[in-house]
């Protein structure tokens, strides 16, 4: 959780995507908090995966402007906005379905490695393959570390498509945090969960953030959402209609009209 006088990891001001003469998003302001769990919620459509994709580089703002860590993002490639330390999750999982668990985060890792020209030349040209494989062993200890965070270490021989759902939601995210990431973005996460696993998934979104890590998530299990948010942003129709502390949220008769319902039990 932010303290007060915590600097701001991400900011979409003015934020505006068009789909002909549909708004997705339309003015779209947030602040987010360094440290925070900050939930973006709302009813199908009203534009929250959307703003992942803007954030992230997989779609081009038409205006607005989004700021990460005081800079603003303006190369368009996602290749270098993860560079910048902005990951994410989606919400259909896209895995190497053939490919190993460990295979899966040691390719996420692939972004952090070779960053200078030099270091390219020196280990597969100059060292081959003593260079090569000092590489190889520092992405493959890294996925390893994180395949243990989560606990899906005893996996890490196992195809990605032999997991259970829950397994292979968790390694989604084990590839994303692969990335190093500073801010992560994750898109309902605890779709298609069990209770159980969801239960699980609340304590590894904790744990993610007490590694030093801002998170967005936009969920649909409010239960999720409100036991674990710092602050919750709700959208309707690509605008914000509300923004607060989850019990704010939860009492707000607008929210409650929009999406949550009158005999929402939370």
């Amino acid at each position: 959780m932010s303290e007060a006088g915590n600097s701001i990891s991400l900011r979409a001001d003015k934020l505006t995507k068009r789909f002909g003469g549909f708004y997705a998003l339309k003015d779209f302001d947030m602040d987010v908090a360094k440290g925070d769990i900050h939930a973006v919620i709302g009813p199908n459509g009203a534009g929250k995966t959307t703003f992942f994709n803007l954030v992230t580089g997989m779609l081009p703002a038409d205006s607005g402007r989004i700021t990460f860590e005081d800079e603003a993002i303006d190369d368009p490639r996602p290749s270098r906005r993860t560079m910048r330390g902005i990951a994410r999750t989606f919400q259909n999982i896209r895995l190497f379905g053939q490919m190993t668990v460990l295979e899966n985060v040691m390719l996420g890792r692939h972004c952090r490695a070779y960053l200078s020209l030099w270091k390219a030349l020196r280990n597969t040209v100059l060292h081959r393959p003593l260079g090569e494989a000092e590489e190889e062993r520092e992405m493959r200890g890294h996925a390893l570390e994180i395949l243990d965070f989560l606990g899906l270490s005893d996996e890490r021989h196992a195809k990605a498509t032999d997991l259970s759902h829950g397994k292979q939601r968790k390694l989604e995210l084990a590839r994303a945090l692969a990335t190093d990431p500073r801010l992560l973005l994750l898109d309902e996460p605890a779709a298609g969960m069990n209770p159980h696993e969801t239960e699980e998934l609340d304590d590894v979104i904790c744990s993610v953030r007490d590694r030093g890590i801002t998170i967005i998530l936009v969920e649909h299990d409010m239960n999720l959402v409100m036991g674990i948010s710092d602050r919750v942003t709700v959208l309707n129709f690509g605008t914000k209609i509300a923004e607060g502390a989850p019990k704010e949220i939860q009492d707000d008769p607008t929210v409650i009209e929009a999406y949550l319902g009158e005999d929402v039990s939370l």
